[in-house]
């Protein structure tokens, strides 16, 4: 079951933005997304939250800058999906900018697992660095720091994940959610995490001299990046992350991203010039992200560090490759759930734990985050790991702290989890597959007890309905050019349509003529082929559908039902 609902706000501050000189509609969007102010809307770089502000990254920046004049090998060990990968981009290509020695490794999720394991730091130590640099893990990473300081090397750790009980024993940690942070933002991605490193160390060289004979390096020409991991990484789209979108988005526009990303759009037959957060999520992240679901995420960080465009087309072309046999694989494994779930009610219980022998331990969270939106439960999908384990993925749904979840879990079964870690809304977890059983009735025992029926019930949230002189190019123009995402959703609208025609395109999406009062309108219902009764009550987005170098109003339906 799905409800529509309005989204509440404030007619005060609606009326205050409506004198500040927003239409009555946008101020009804931007005041239902907690904006007061047009300030809150202006995403220039003046605006970003101060490094000062980011506990310990000046010290980090004083001990990277040690380490470059020291002439010291440095090491990042990156993490697996597209924001570790843009963190290792943006950390190599920063840190070599300053004159630093340094290079990366990148684990093999299948073989050491995530994070900066002793295993992985084991490895690591063949290269002999002086410091490991993490970026996007190492905050739970207690026993790998431990093993690099046993071996002789330094940690540092750049992170955004949420520390556990224990902190690592690392020379020094840089993340807004570690204790004691005042940084306000606690929604830095990862690769956010690196960039504001890199500017505190930007600013510590400068106070050695460093750019007495030469100019300063423009870490602006690393926004392309942060915008990617950021927006792939699903963090809330607060204030401050707008602001990194947003100027991101500016130098894809134009054409001055990175080599990588202007061929991974290129692959995708998408133009650089209407990117749009959306891009970065659903085309260019999920290309990134399977080399290392599939493969290696060395292929990945690779495609973005290469300032070679023969080598970037190559290298995005393989990651298509890859991409493609993910979705194959992804949709023979959601064929094999639905099928296990013929013989069971979901609306039974109030959590899925699902585990199948043939599942890709790569793939499983993408599976789990499909079936939680289809039966909006909470979902964790495992796969086999190695000696007998199971690898878990989880996403969960609101009103759910997945991690929360799973520590209470590990607090009330002690024998159960080996580990376990991750946000709200996704987590990883690791246990003995002679284990799965007792842990599905421990998970959906916890579940019970933090969820209510109503928890289940799948809301749609929109901004209302549109009148009739809303419907136009110019307002789906303007929607399309603000930064949209986590914790700041794309404007949704409802209301009651006739449906004039339908029919199948592409063999998966519905195109249809939809009427409502006086005006007809094109739309689109992508990704679904079920036909539709002649009424129905519709949520939608408006959008720009470009041909032949003209536009026109499109809606883009999320969901209907009869009307």
């Amino acid at each position: 079951m799905t409800q529509l609902v309005h989204r509440t706000f404030s007619a005060d501050t609606q009326q205050r933005l409506i004198t500040s000189g927003f239409t009555p509609l946008l101020a009804r969007i931007f005041a239902a997304r907690s904006i007061e102010s047009p300030m809150q809307l202006d995403t220039g770089l003046n605006r970003l939250l101060p490094f000062t502000q980011l506990k310990n990254a000046q010290e980090m920046a004083r001990l990277l800058a040690d380490a470059i004049l020291a002439k010291q090998k440095i090491l990042i060990v990156a993490d697996y999906d597209a924001d570790g990968a843009t963190a290792c981009a943006v950390a190599m290509r920063g840190l070599s900018t300053l004159g630093a020695k340094v290079d990366f490794i990148v684990p093999n999720r299948f073989e050491y697992g995530y994070g900066l394991t002793p295993e992985i730091v084991r490895l690591a130590a063949e290269s002999a660095p002086d410091i490991l640099l993490t970026v996007d893990n190492g905050i739970a990473s207690v026993e790998g720091v431990a093993e690099a300081n046993r071996l002789g090397m330094q940690v540092l750790v750049t992170d955004h994940h949420l520390p556990g009980d224990t902190l690592p024993d690392a020379l020094c940690i840089v993340n807004p959610n570690q204790p004691g942070c005042p940084f306000s933002s606690k929604h830095l991605a990862g690769v956010g995490v690196m960039f504001y490193v890199l500017l505190a160390l930007r600013a510590e060289m400068r106070e050695r001299g460093a750019f007495a004979t030469h100019a300063e390096p423009n870490f602006g020409n690393l926004l392309d990046l942060v915008a990617l991991g950021t927006v792939a990484d699903v963090v809330r789209l607060d204030e401050n992350n707008r602001i990194l979108v947003q100027q991101g988005l500016q130098r894809i526009r134009a054409e001055r991203a990175c080599c990588g990303i202007g061929a991974l759009l290129r692959i995708a037959k998408k133009q650089a010039a209407k990117a749009s957060a959306y891009e970065l999520g659903f085309i260019v992240g999920p290309r990134l992200n399977a080399a290392g679901r599939l493969e290696d995420m060395g292929l990945g960080i690779r495609c973005l560090l290469t300032d070679d465009a023969v080598e970037a087309a190559e290298i995005a072309a393989k990651l298509d490759t890859l991409n493609q046999e993910r979705r194959s694989i992804e949709a023979d494994m959601q064929e094999a759930a639905l099928a296990a779930l013929e013989h069971i009610t979901p609306e039974d219980g109030y959590s899925l734990a699902l585990f199948d022998e043939g599942w890709h331990q790569g793939v499983i969270g993408i599976l789990a985050s499909r079936l939680k939106d289809r039966f909006h439960r909470p979902v964790i999908a495992f796969a086999r790991g190695k000696d007998g384990e199971l690898k878990g993925s989880g996403r969960s749904i609101s009103g759910l702290h997945l991690r929360d979840a799973l520590d209470l879990v590990s607090k009330r079964h002690p024998h159960l989890l080996q580990k376990f870690g991750g946000h709200a809304m996704a987590a990883g977890v690791t246990l003995r597959e002679e284990h799965f059983d007792e842990f599905q009735r421990a998970f959906e025992n916890i579940v019970q007890t933090l969820l209510t029926p109503a928890d289940l019930v799948k809301v749609i949230e929109t901004d209302g309905e549109l009148v009739p002189g809303d419907f136009s190019i110019d307002i789906a123009r303007t929607l399309e050019q603000q930064v949209w995402g986590q914790g700041f959703p794309e404007p949704l609208f409802q209301g009651d349509f006739r449906v004039q025609m339908q029919r199948v395109i592409g063999e998966k999406h519905l195109k249809l003529k939809l009427a409502a009062a006086s005006a007809n309108f094109e739309a689109m219902h992508f990704f679904s082929t079920e036909p539709m009764p002649e009424r129905i009550h519709a949520a939608y987005s408006l959008s720009v559908n470009e041909y032949n170098g003209s536009g026109s109003l499109q809606l883009i339906l999320r969901h209907w039902q009869p009307a």
